[in-house]
């Protein structure tokens, strides 16, 4: 018989929010596949674990996922964890998951700390439907996509950031959503330093470009509260006009304008250059 996968959430920063259950299950699977290894063996010495640390993260090789794989098909069960909270939410993961499903290999969670969930717990906007969209592209036109769909938003969202670049985020929501709208900043979650700081878009990214936060760091933005109207699709010959008229480059031009159409890239960058 093969072998169960455990996805095991482990603690944002504070060991004593690792469950019972999840303590257990570390100390009982043969191996634990680990975002990080030097991260994750304190956490194994600490529930008195002896499995076997396998490094498994984003830009892991098929040969470790077939060696995971192995594992599991010969009948030993396997752990994996992240850095902290739960493994596939914005982390490496899911590839591990949909292989196992496929071989028919069981796949059981043992829930924990999210710090999606943790933020919006603390963030004081309204919670009842939200909006998960991860780490954000550092630039271009899925950037500014995204960011429209920020300011659209009926519902709350939760954004993750790194800390130097928390700033600039918060500028760029402003910019997106107006300076108004209402947001709140959660980092060092269930850690020492712990803070959440709530204020409006242009409030918090004033403070932030003055005191760069350190550690991890969850932003959450209010949404609109009534629902985006569906606006015509964009004729992409007049849109790359327009764009190119804002002085984007002929690059930057053919991102967004994929990125707002549908079309194409290819198609986008053949367009704007036939202009």
């Amino acid at each position: 018989m093969a072998g169960t996968l455990y996805v095991v959430a482990t603690p944002l920063g504070n060991l004593e929010d690792l469950s019972p259950r999840a303590a257990a299950t570390l100390t009982r699977v043969a191996a634990v596949a680990a975002e990080d290894t030097r991260h994750t063996k304190p956490l194994l010495a600490h529930v008195g674990s002896h499995a076997d640390l396998v490094s498994f993260h984003a830009h892991s090789s098929e040969a470790t996922l077939r060696r995971i794989l192995l594992l599991l098909a010969t009948g030993k069960d396997v752990a994996l964890v992240t850095d902290a909270g739960t493994p596939t939410v914005s982390d490496p993961g899911a590839a591990l998951v949909a292989a196992a499903r496929e071989r028919d290999i069981p796949v059981v969670t043992v829930p924990g700390p999210t710090a999606v969930a943790a933020a919006l717990s603390v963030a004081g906007l309204s919670a009842d439907r939200y909006v998960f969209l991860g780490f954000l592209p550092r630039k271009g036109g899925e950037r500014r996509r995204l960011l429209a769909t920020v300011a659209q938003s009926e519902w709350t969202v939760v954004l993750f950031e790194a800390p130097l670049r928390v700033a600039g985020l918060l500028e760029d929501l402003a910019a997106a959503c107006g300076g108004e709208r209402h947001a709140a900043v959660a980092r060092e979650l269930t850690k020492l330093f712990e803070e959440t700081r709530a204020g409006t878009l242009t409030e918090l990214a004033g403070y932030y470009a003055d005191a760069p936060p350190r550690g991890e760091v969850t932003v959450v933005v209010a949404g609109t509260g009534k629902p985006a109207r569906a606006e015509p699709a964009p004729d992409p010959t007049a849109r790359a006009r327009a764009l190119l008229a804002q002085g984007l480059t002929r690059r930057d031009a053919s991102e967004q304008l994929a990125a707002e159409t549908g079309i194409a890239r290819n198609t986008a960058y053949r367009l704007v250059n036939g202009l």
